[in-house]
């Protein structure tokens, strides 16, 4: 884990609505949020209102994620095209009760395509 300070694009506690059978948080659940907080770095990065996600790539989830972890996701941009963002999302627990133990939990590159109002898809910085 790094020390340096970041700020997360998203950061939650991990509730019981939010886990499976085994009292493990779904990986669907910690999926939809690194889609959040990568279309939050997009918007942040671009000043673009509209993307649509077309890319996930491999996500191997390293460590579980238990009911009262405060986990956050932290966005940095990776590329820039004339229609697409290139995001990367680090997500990180720390553990419910263990005075600031933080977990590398999983990490993901997304591809979002910036659209209009018709769902189109154009350059960015067009409005």
């Amino acid at each position: 884990m790094s020390t340096e300070i970041r700020d997360a694009a998203i950061r939650l506690t991990m509730m019981p609505r939010d886990t499976n059978a085994h009292g493990t948080v779904f990986g669907g659940v910690i999926l939809s949020y690194i889609d959040v907080a990568g279309g939050v770095e997009a918007v942040r990065h671009t000043k673009h209102e509209r993307f649509v996600t077309v890319a996930m790539n491999e996500i191997i989830f390293h460590e579980p994620v238990f009911i009262g972890d405060l986990v956050s996701f932290y966005a940095n941009t990776v590329r820039v095209g004339r229609t697409s963002i290139t995001v990367h999302v680090e997500v990180e627990a720390e553990r419910f009760g263990s005075r600031g133990q933080k977990v590398r939990v999983t990490s993901a590159d997304l591809t979002f395509v910036a659209i209009n109002e018709q769902r189109e898809k154009i350059v960015i910085g067009e409005a």
